[in-house]
């Protein structure tokens, strides 16, 4: 099968999110990744507000950002089931995927940028304690629903767009506020779906080795 299109975007940015292409996978769809020179490639015209990434159609057709165009390959191969099969399973996958994006990867990662990769130089204690409390709350609901789910999957028996977008916010929490500890206490549900989505041997290339953390992030004295 031909490419149905193009995708602009920076590498660690694919690794970090790489649900565009699981949803390509599952749905047997191929799409071609450009060579991308970050802050060169996004920067020129055809890149609105540089953002990436850019997806970009045979025919010309251009999306930005992750979900909406992970969302679009979704809907491509409605028999593939990514969004869900009736309207009522597509409202719960579409209600997980703002929950997962929200409430637990934009906490988590601005832990991981105020104390790994350090891009937030002013990052306090209070932003890590308030943010880490954020995501601990929403693990705990998420960790009740996932507990009485047989399938251990968010909305039906079936992969969806919400557990793949669901995984890699998982992934982030458990590189910051979730040792082991966590892991294998508080959020089993969470980290057994976790298991479970990123070992899917149609996408288990895309996520890569997890690089969890022992025990949470925390600032130390100096």
């Amino acid at each position: 099968m031909a490419p149905i299109g193009k995708l602009y975007g920076h590498p660690p940015s694919l690794r970090r999110k790489p649900y565009i292409l699981s949803a390509a996978a599952i749905s047997g769809l191929e799409i071609d990744l450009l060579p991308f020179e970050f802050g060169v490639t996004n920067k020129s015209p055809e890149f609105p507000l540089a953002y990436i990434p850019t997806f970009e159609d045979n025919e010309g057709f251009r999306l930005i950002k992750g979900t909406t165009t992970a969302r679009y390959v979704s809907a491509l191969v409605p028999k593939a089931g990514l969004l869900g099969h009736d309207v009522k399973e597509t409202a719960r996958i579409d209600q997980w995927v703002h929950f997962a994006g929200s409430e637990i990867f934009v906490p988590a990662a601005n832990i991981y940028a105020g104390m790994v990769t350090k891009d937030l130089p002013t990052f306090t204690e209070e932003q890590r304690k308030y943010y880490q409390e954020r995501v601990e709350r929403s693990l705990k609901f998420l960790d009740d629903h996932l507990a009485s789910r047989s399938s251990g999957l968010l909305v039906n028996d079936s992969l969806t767009l919400a557990d793949i977008i669901l995984a890699t916010a998982v992934q982030r929490a458990g590189q910051t506020v979730c040792g082991a500890k966590e892991r294998e206490g508080a959020y089993r549900y969470v980290f057994a779906h976790f298991e479970k989505v990123t070992n899917d041997e149609r996408i288990k290339h895309l996520f890569g080795e997890p690089e969890f953390v022992d025990e949470a992030l925390s600032f130390k004295a100096e």
